[in-house]
């Protein structure tokens, strides 16, 4: 094991983060996929909108400051990168394109990562994957888009597709769900949200509950797009 992989698996394996995370990883696998992204000790990586619980954070801002490296938070991209231009080693986006693209900021958005990355750099994508084919403006109320959606996005600005993995991948997952991507855990919506269009009327019933929390979390494109050199 290299030292730096060592670093990260501490930086994973750490009482430090929550135990409802590390109860998380054997869905998400975070060392196989920042290994896949290509984090390296020392790197700049840029965060768009962690959220109040930082999954990732919890991991990064440990593991880049005991390599040298630095962990830049960034909430509202459309408002600056919170690194010089042409600085970060990865920009990376978790479960936010769904968001995105209902608002109309995916190719604001995607740019101003562009802009953020040094020439090689890494942009690299965890996002719950709608089927191919499937119309993002349907899809996205839900949770999900198509990797295609993501790769056009991403080489209108300029990116690369450089790799993609099915490490979160989940064939359980059927996208058919009454609340959404939300009716899977980790956040487990039983219940219609007020003033939410897309939910189901009524609750889950107990079995359904089981069901949809047998199904696991969902089935996830993971992506690594490149900043050519």
């Amino acid at each position: 094991v290299l030292q730096e992989d060592a670093a990260l698996q501490a930086a994973i394996a750490s009482d430090a983060r929550p135990a409802a995370d590390r109860a998380r990883d054997a869905a998400r696998r975070p060392y196989e996929a920042l290994t896949f992204w290509g984090l390296t000790p020392g790197s700049t990586v840029v965060e768009i909108q962690p959220g109040r619980a930082g999954w990732w954070s919890a991991i990064l801002q440990p593991y880049l400051a005991q390599t040298g490296g630095r962990y830049v938070a960034v909430n509202n991209p459309g408002e600056g990168m919170g690194v010089e231009a042409g600085t970060a080693d990865m920009v990376l986006v978790a479960r936010a394109f769904h968001n995105w693209h209902r608002a109309g900021r995916t190719d604001p958005f995607m740019a101003a990562f562009f802009g953020a990355l040094k020439p090689g750099g890494v942009l690299a994508i965890e996002q719950h994957r709608a089927a191919e084919g499937t119309n993002p403006d349907a899809t996205a109320p839900f949770g999900y888009v198509s990797e295609a959606y993501i790769i056009a996005a991403a080489e209108r600005v300029g990116f690369v597709l450089d790799a993609r993995s099915e490490l979160n991948a989940n064939p359980r997952d059927d996208r058919d769900h009454p609340y959404g991507v939300w009716t899977l855990p980790p956040v487990r919506t039983s219940a219609p949200r007020e003033g939410n269009p897309n939910d189901r009327a009524t609750p889950l019933t107990e079995a359904e509950r089981a069901e949809y929390d047998a199904i696991g979390e969902s089935d996830r494109m993971t992506l690594r797009f490149r900043k050519p050199a």
